[in-house]
């Protein structure tokens, strides 16, 4: 049939545009072409917790593509109980089926220990637009992965994006254990808000549940001629490997929404060598000059969090011995005259705890009574300052030590140096009171008139620093 003047046309032309419809109907009904999401989990000794962990990722509503167990140096049954989740999975999620496959990799001994575990698992997930680190005892709310792909994912200047970290407080019984770990829930739930109310801005994308760009870690690799992401120079290698997206000129961020459980520490000792190790490893990124292969970087921006937390620290500390030595030597002589004012200060840290334990979503008595009754803050207030006075002390000893070695022993029930700073205040105390007794009152009446004016100040401005935080917006956001 021909085309005429009436506007027909040929059966060559309409079977040529019906072809062309067809071709571009069958295109719109291919589904979209996701991101890969390759998970790796480095694993030492977590025979108690990464059946959990491996349950975890395989019941997120987006499993990731593929799940490697790196396991290293360990000691246990790790490798029997992850061995069990080795091989393909299917989940269905809204009718859709998710396939991943698990691999469990034992690399025995390995001297770089889980910076080695992590760049092995680099090395069998490159091909992969995202990875995802996982720790061995962290365990994740079922949609974490889905929005943290979303976000990482809506805008390409991200480098990585760290989960909402907390610790699941349940399984603990006692006086001991629940206490250390609503204390470290309340220094999650702090750090958290602050990182959110600074722009969703992370300082330090945690290796306990966060995404990574690959594209972001090449670039990092590249700019610092490395072999791979994450090196043994530091012994904060999450802080580090952040501090070089950033400088690469991806942003780091906190998740908005995805959400975490880590393995919180429930004896002194274990929360002690944690913590040192942590903050050991921030004063060196933050102190400037070479250490080793490590140089740091004072003025990075990913590092302003950790001067104001380390000046802030040493003030804390400055306040607290002076009020103590102040109220022993003015009880003395009996020179001690109470004044409400006093009790301001406390009150207003209260209602700051408090504040902070409200804005925690899964909150409880717990995290409450912690915020309110004012000892237990205190109490692990004192805890801190014995951290950070044993971190900066190895720092500036300049004595090279093992402190992942040295963490590893103390979670063994082994080692006493978490009673280093209770002898040292002890010891000051016992100096102090001597050098105290030994001056004549008017001397004694001097120093004391000019302490508590001097002590006065210094907490009236921290005074005014709290109550900014109290009356600071929070913008409706959770931690």
């Amino acid at each position: 049939m021909t085309t005429t003047d009436s506007g027909y046309r040929s059966d060559t032309e309409g079977s040529a545009e019906d072809s062309a419809f067809e071709f571009d109907a069958s295109v719109d009904s291919l589904a979209a072409l996701r991101p890969t999401i390759g998970c790796v989990i480095p694993a030492y000794n977590e025979a108690e917790s990464i059946a959990s962990v491996i349950e975890s990722l395989l019941g997120q509503t987006r499993v990731p593509d593929v799940i490697h167990v790196v396991v290293n140096n360990t000691t246990d049954d790790t490798v029997a109980i992850a061995s069990a989740f080795a091989g393909p999975h299917v989940r269905e999620v809204d009718g859709i089926e998710q396939f991943t496959e698990v691999y469990v990799h034992d690399i025995g001994k390995n001297k770089d220990k889980k910076v080695g575990a992590l760049n092995y698992g680099f090395t069998l997930i490159e091909g992969c637009d995202y990875l995802l680190g996982v720790d061995g005892d962290t365990t994740a709310e079922v949609d974490a992965v889905e929005k943290l792909e979303a976000e990482i994912a809506s805008d390409s200047r991200i480098g990585g994006i760290s989960a909402i970290f907390s610790i699941d407080d349940s399984p603990f019984k006692g006086l001991m254990a629940p206490f250390l770990i609503a204390g470290q829930r309340a220094q999650f739930a702090s750090f958290n808000m602050l990182s959110m109310l600074r722009g969703r801005n992370m300082a330090v994308l945690g290796g306990q549940f966060s995404i990574f760009s690959i594209e972001a870690l090449r670039q990092a690799m590249k700019d610092n001629h490395q072999s791979a992401p994450w090196v043994k120079d530091s012994e904060v290698e999450d802080s580090l490997l952040s501090l070089q997206i950033k400088s690469a000129g991806y942003l780091t961020k906190i998740s908005a929404q995805a959400r975490a459980d880590v393995g919180g520490m429930v004896t002194l000792r274990g929360l002690d060598a944690q913590q040192v190790k942590w903050n050991f490893g921030s004063i060196e990124l933050m102190w400037p000059g070479q250490r080793g292969d490590t140089k740091g970087q004072p003025f990075h921006p990913n590092l302003r969090l950790r001067w104001i937390e380390n000046f802030s620290m040493a003030v804390n500390a400055l306040t607290r011995l002076m009020f103590v030595v102040l109220l022993v030597a003015s009880l003395s002589i009996g020179a001690f005259v109470f004044s409400p004012i006093w009790l301001i200060p406390p009150a207003i840290a209260s209602l700051l705890n408090l504040r902070t334990a409200i804005s925690m979503k899964k909150r409880n008595w717990r995290d409450i009574v912690f915020a309110i009754a004012v000892i237990p803050a205190e109490v692990y207030m004192w805890i801190r300052l014995g951290h950070f006075f044993r971190a900066w002390t190895k720092f500036l000893s300049r004595k090279q030590v093992d402190n992942w070695a040295a963490q590893a022993k103390a979670e063994k029930g082994a080692g006493n140096a978490h009673l280093m700073p209770v002898l040292v205040l002890l010891l000051s105390i016992a100096v102090l009171v001597l050098g105290w007794f030994l001056l004549p009152i008017a001397a004694q009446s001097m120093v004391l008139a000019v302490a508590w004016p001097f002590l006065g100040v210094i907490t009236a401005l921290q005074t005014l620093g709290m109550t900014s935080k109290l009356l600071r917006r929070y913008r409706g956001y959770r931690v």
